[in-house]
């Protein structure tokens, strides 16, 4: 990231403060601006007092002292103002509008693909709490500028009031900055290389302390393993992240000494000049407590520097997250139709998830008319999924296209092809929310109409589980926040209530959506949607997509596709397929003969 996109950003972070807290923002400034000037106001009323003091000047000398003493005092009150102003804006700017900026803009991202990209992931890793800290970071650079123009007004004051020779210092005085930067740049580096390691090492603890697979960890006599892995990995993050900072130490060092030998040399010619007769005891004063200050100063600025520079590692990850985003965006405007009178059709569709050798689908084509209900079968890993995956938007054909009515999907607009669509996934949400609001999400206009809300709890066969509930469709879930927790199965119910808050779908999908159910909800389950199925495709062409591992679940479906390996070897009714004698029927009698022995 180049110094002037940095540098842009700054200013826009300090514009988006401006604009939200303009009298705060300004007094900020305003401060910043008093306070650097206080210091050298302060040495020149000194030299004034013993110069004053040598020449018999007695009012002169207390007129002057009595000024360094305001100057003094109001520096002071100043700096502890400074930091309240900046604080405030801090806290406000970063989570009231920053952070919801970063969060709308990985929500934004539409599609799953991005969630499986590594880089992606680091960067978040270090967005996790960007907003504040960035904004944070505009203002210690703010601060490193005005601690910058102290600098130059007390090397000014040394080099035209004492000797020019001292302004020789300036160079010497930015090498510890130049170091800082190229140690900071360096630790940057490592912050973004190591984000991975780092998130591992999270998800492993979290893993190891949650409940979620606690029961099988234990079982498992996993815990040691579990944290040996962890530590390997906090181990592998913090090492790299230790040299990177040993190496920025080394750097700072380099620096300081640059600029401990220039200062020595300029403070021996003061002494040398004033000890010569060139120069007054009040610039001696001077030059002393310059020096007394400057140290403090430069620490100042080195410190605004060293936060500005650090800000690099989020400023980094939140542009490369916008740039993504803007070219990331849902394709496709094209709006969609109000009802299917064709269908969809696959055409040679091929793709494969990143970073993996073999395809998930290799070049499936298939019909789906409208109006019928369309079952997915075959083995785990056969790409069923993927193929429902694709059909729902959330990620692109590598090879091939899908029409829907003729018109490709991809120049369909994303947004509203969600909009028409519903869903039950088998890796469903558990939204630890009101109950009522976990369902009505499904819609989200919908989101308190409880007339909705009802008839998707009925069409979900769900009415028993709201009415053991406390608070029925106000109840809160989730045991981290003081609510009830759902079983896998009255979650699972949860879910298919979510997919039925939209009346008129044109695709309608289950995605083994009664797994964690027993027969008998199942049966009743998947009757109620056959209806439900029926019924839309009737007012809208609607089309209905079943995967699903129980055979007898699907033997309804209007048409099965036979999926394997990501190929598509079988498709058509249950009865032809049967009688096809194939993979298919293969299978159904495996599992046939399984249910009957059991």
């Amino acid at each position: 990231m180049s110094t002037g996109r940095f540098l842009r950003l700054l200013l826009e972070l300090l514009a988006l403060s401006w604009k939200h807290y303009p009298l705060a923002t300004g007094a900020t400034l305003v401060v910043k601006v008093v306070w650097a000037g206080l210091t050298p106001v302060m040495a020149l009323a000194l030299r004034g007092a013993i110069d004053a003091i040598s020449l018999g000047d007695g009012r002169s000398a207390v007129v002057a002292a009595a000024a360094a003493a305001v100057a003094f005092a109001l520096q002071n009150y100043l700096r502890d103002l400074d930091r309240l102003l900046d604080k405030m804006l801090v806290d406000r700017v970063g989570a009231i509008h920053l952070r919801p900026r970063i969060e709308h803009t990985i929500a934004g991202l539409t599609g799953l693909e991005h969630l499986e990209r590594t880089d992606l992931l680091d960067r978040i890793t270090v967005l996790r709490w960007g907003g504040w800290r960035l904004v944070a970071v505009m203002w210690r650079a703010v601060a490193a500028v005005f601690a910058l123009i102290k600098l130059g007004l007390l090397l000014a004051v040394l080099g035209v009031v004492v000797d020019p020779w001292l302004l020789l210092l300036l160079a010497f005085a930015a090498a510890p900055i130049w170091f800082e930067r190229r140690g900071q740049e360096a630790v940057g580096r490592a912050e973004i290389d190591t984000a991975e390691a780092y998130r591992l090492q999270r998800h492993l603890f979290n893993l190891a302390t949650g409940p979620a697979g606690g029961k099988e960890i234990r079982v498992g006599g996993a815990g040691e393993r579990i944290a040996g892995l962890q530590r390997q990995a906090w181990a592998e993050a913090m090492d790299r992240r230790f040299r990177a900072r040993v190496r920025a130490a080394a750097w700072k060092l380099g620096g300081w000494t640059l600029f401990t030998l220039g200062f020595g040399a300029g403070l021996g010619l003061v002494v040398a000049r004033t000890a010569a007769g060139d120069g007054t005891v009040g610039d001696l004063v001077l030059a002393i407590t310059v020096a007394m200050t400057l140290r403090n100063a430069l620490q100042e600025t080195l410190f605004g520097v060293n936060d500005a520079l650090g800000g690099r590692t989020l400023a980094e990850p939140y542009l490369w997250l916008r740039d993504y985003a803007a070219t990331a965006r849902a394709n496709g405007d094209k709006p969609i139709p109000a009802t299917l009178s064709h269908g969809i059709s696959f055409e040679a569709v091929s793709f494969t998830y990143p970073d993996t050798g073999r395809p998930a689908l290799d070049g499936v084509s298939c019909h789906l008319p409208a109006g019928s209900v369309v079952a997915i079968v075959g083995e785990y890993g056969s790409g069923k999924t993927t193929l429902v995956k694709l059909l729902a938007k959330f990620y692109t054909p590598a090879s091939g296209r899908i029409l829907v009515d003729g018109h490709d999907l991809s120049s369909l607009s994303t947004v509203d092809w969600w909009a028409r669509s519903s869903a039950a996934f088998q890796d469903f949400g558990r939204f630890q929310i009101r109950f009522g609001e976990t369902i009505g999400i499904g819609d989200l206009p919908h989101l308190d109409d409880r007339d909705r809300i009802g008839e998707a709890v009925r069409a979900a066969d769900a009415g028993n589980l709201v009415e053991r509930l406390p608070e029925g469709l106000d109840t809160q879930l989730g045991h981290k926040l003081e609510g009830i927790e759902l079983s896998e199965g009255q979650w699972q119910k949860t879910a298919l209530a979510r997919a039925c808050m939209r009346p008129e779908p044109l695709l309608l999908v289950l995605d083994e959506p009664t797994a964690s159910l027993d027969a008998p909800s199942e049966h009743a389950i998947f009757e109620r949607y056959m209806r439900r199925a029926r019924g839309l495709a009737e007012r809208t062409g609607a089309i209905t997509v079943v995967i699903s591992h129980r055979f007898s679940t699907v033997t309804g479906a209007d048409r099965i596709l036979v999926l394997d390996g990501g190929r598509l070897i079988e498709q058509g009714s249950h009865e032809e397929l049967v009688a096809a004698g194939g993979r298919y029927a293969e299978l159904y009698a495996i599992q046939a003969d399984a249910y009957s022995r059991s």
